[in-house]
């Protein structure tokens, strides 16, 4: 199969925090092997986790040369400024390593019960969209103050900066028609497992 590009290999980290040790082991041993990424997913409302965020700020710094991104950040629980401003940070400080994954959130209840806003799924696809464009600006925009006024986010002339150390991509995790079909119109890859990947290319996601 054709897939466009150089296929990359990656390790899938569970962020135990009965294991910080064994976490940062993980890390550094998929690093040596020539691994290409690390994926750790973001469910903060679960108390055997570490967050995410920071877990992979840790990583970042005691690795050399593996990329490291959330499979995927909790936009809910995130707002896209300041995601987009970790973002940034994380890849400058680590010379360009860090990728940016976020979803529209699969378990909303859960994030609601961390202050969260309490919104459909319609509405969080919804947000997802705006929290993309704000993402992109707050990369992009320099020397000028950013203003945004949408449904779920504003802005309200914030200043961003730093920018990332590398052009760093957008990928989301989807597996609804209506979240594929916003993928594939604003994201630069897609984040799936691969049985998700396997009835999407044959036309049945979301069954």
């Amino acid at each position: 199969m054709d897939y466009g590009h150089e296929l990359e290999f990656g390790y899938f980290l569970v962020p135990e925090a009965a294991d910080p040790a064994g976490s940062l082991q993980i890390a550094s041993l998929v690093d040596r092997l020539g691994y290409d990424l690390i994926g750790i997913q973001d469910h903060p409302y679960q108390p055997r986790f570490f967050d995410t965020l920071a877990l992979i700020g840790w990583i970042l710094s005691r690795t050399d040369a593996v990329r490291v991104f959330a499979d995927v950040h909790d936009l809910p629980l995130r707002p896209p400024a300041m995601l987009a401003k970790a973002a940034a940070t994380l890849d400058v400080l680590s010379g360009g390593r860090f990728e940016l994954g976020i979803g529209s959130g699969g378990f909303l209840d859960a994030a609601h019960s961390m202050g969260a806003p309490a919104r459909t799924p319609a509405e969080s696809l919804a947000a997802l969209e705006e929290a993309i464009a704000i993402i992109r600006a707050m990369w992009a925009t320099s020397g000028r103050r950013l203003r945004f006024d949408g449904a779920h986010y504003r802005l309200a002339g914030v200043s961003p900066g730093p920018p990332p150390a590398h052009a760093m991509r957008i990928w989301v995790g989807a597996n609804r028609p209506r979240a594929l079909a916003l993928t594939g119109r604003l994201a630069d890859g897609w984040v799936a497992p691969a049985d998700e990947l396997e009835a999407a290319v044959a036309g049945r996601a979301g069954e």
